[in-house]
């Protein structure tokens, strides 16, 4: 079974897919984010200082990883989709680059036509990599508000419109999914009775297992950006 985790920002699907993992035995596959692509592909570079092609390649280059990945995995559970950064994209082009930005500068009539263009055919791709690989998504709505960190351009409706779109397209896509909401125990519970999924560990010590590895994670990210910064 190849399960992929969807939902937006700040929805907690690297918690909930670290947990699933502990708990099940089942292998998590993911994509460095864009905060640890950014400092070797744009050196000195903010996310929120971004142009929409730089953000393209970054798009780009985590699609590629997550499909080598899950190229060398039977089954999975997978934190993210090939679908997320083109979602982000497609969104992008009607909220702006950076959604909390209220000075940023238009992208000419002209160049948005053109990377409309682009992503719409990106979104062909990566459609196509979704229907051949993933045999069922868990579907993280909004429940939480976002977490602030300073380095994400995210806004509420930046998040909604993403969420609504992620579910349009896995209902044109004909994917089967499941929305699964809830604290973390609750949503374990759930997706481990939906899929019949083993228990190779009791739900608690998976979760505070999973949030470990979060704030292990957390603080690697934090020092090598601190280290890029000095």
């Amino acid at each position: 079974m190849k399960i992929a985790m969807s939902g937006t920002y700040s929805t907690g699907k690297t918690t909930t897919t670290l947990a699933l993992a502990n708990v099940t035995g089942v292998a998590r596959t993911h994509a460095k984010t864009m905060r640890e692509i950014l400092p070797l592909a744009l050196p000195n570079k903010k996310l929120e200082d971004c142009t929409a092609p730089e953000l393209f390649q970054l798009g780009i280059r985590r699609f590629t990883e997550r499909a080598v990945h899950e190229s060398h995995l039977d089954s999975f559970i997978s934190d993210g989709s090939s679908l997320h950064e083109w979602i982000y994209g497609t969104v992008r082009m009607t909220v702006g680059i950076n959604p909390n930005d209220t000075n940023q500068k238009n992208i000419s009539d002209e160049g948005l036509l053109m990377m409309k263009e682009v992503i719409y055919h990106l979104g062909c791709v990566v459609k196509d990599h979704a229907k051949e690989t993933y045999d069922s998504f868990i579907h993280l709505p909004v429940e939480f508000p976002i977490q602030e960190d300073g380095h994400r351009p995210v806004s509420e409706d930046f998040r909604n419109q993403s969420d609504k779109l992620l579910l349009q397209t896995l209902d044109e896509l004909g994917i089967t999914y499941h929305v699964v909401g809830g604290t973390i125990e609750e949503r374990l519970k759930k997706i481990i009775g939906i899929y019949h999924l083993p228990m190779m560990m009791p739900i608690a010590e998976a979760i505070e297992k999973a949030q470990e590895e979060v704030k292990d994670y957390q603080i690697q990210i934090e020092d090598t950006f601190y280290k890029e910064d000095e």
